[in-house]
């Protein structure tokens, strides 16, 4: 009786941890703070970081995972390639780089309102 007390518990514990374990890097899409950087640095991927690329950082997302980003003010889009970890501030789930924030209308401000949806 005290065995199979312990296995439903086990159980009940196990399947309450996938249930509520956060699934950032699995979320199709996701809304938050975006802002764009323009360093000539290696990325955590190991390439060089080119401004006039449509590149971007995510924390958790595969490097190489293509991405639709779009304004949420202007409703302007663009799709870029993580290829950079971060953003490392509250709030911000994308760093842009320079061309990828200018296709969506956020030079100017330095960050915005951002959703995105992962598309390969």
């Amino acid at each position: 009786m005290i065995i199979n007390r312990r296995s439903a518990f086990a159980a009940a514990t196990i399947a309450a941890l996938f249930a509520f374990a956060p699934s950032s890097a699995n979320a199709k899409s996701s809304c938050g703070g975006a802002s764009w950087y323009a360093l000539t640095s290696k990325t955590a991927s190991g390439e060089r970081m080119n401004p006039t690329r449509l590149t971007a950082a995510h924390k958790t997302l595969p490097f190489g995972t293509k991405v639709k980003v779009t304004n949420a003010r202007s409703g302007k889009s663009v799709v870029v390639r993580i290829n950079d970890r971060g953003p490392f501030i509250r709030g911000r789930v994308l760093d842009l780089s320079k061309a990828a924030a200018q296709n969506i209308g956020m030079i100017r401000s330095g960050h915005a309102k951002v959703c995105y949806e992962i598309i390969s």
